[in-house]
């Protein structure tokens, strides 16, 4: 059993900006020189997490109208009275979502549905870098 580990770098805009991580992931698994085994994607962040979706329009907003309405960002929030930094919102909604994926992957290709991308959300309300690190454990 082998442990590799690899980086994403991403910039985004904040404010529930989506973007398509899994071509990224695919790629550091076939550069792994590992044939079978398990992907983890972590986000070493408390505003920003990970899951997947359809990657098409409809799907990412009704992703965003979903959070808008459950976690409302004008809602009062501890956080922001604490550290003023209007952000409360940003780190239940990263709470909720997590901040880690797993994906098994055989002969060097990701076992995803046919409809099925990795995603990384970042809910920070302004743009940030983020690195995320990708372990592959496998042989």
């Amino acid at each position: 059993m082998a442990v590799v580990t690899h980086t994403i770098q991403l910039e985004t805009r904040g404010e529930a900006d989506i973007q398509d991580i899994t071509e990224a992931v695919a790629s550091a698994v076939r550069k792994s020189d590992l044939s079978d085994g398990v992907a983890t994607i972590f986000c070493p962040s408390s505003t920003s997490a990970l899951t997947t979706i359809e990657y098409e329009s409809g799907c990412l907003s009704d992703l965003r109208r979903l959070f808008d309405e459950v976690i409302d960002p004008k809602r009062h929030y501890a956080h922001n009275a604490r550290w003023h930094d209007g952000n409360g919102h940003s780190h239940v909604r990263a709470a909720l979502l997590g901040a880690s994926f797993s994906v098994p992957f055989v002969q060097k290709r990701l076992t995803l549905g046919t409809w099925q991308q990795i995603i990384h959300v970042d809910f920070d309300n302004r743009p940030r870098r983020r690195e995320l690190i990708v372990q592959i454990i496998g042989e």
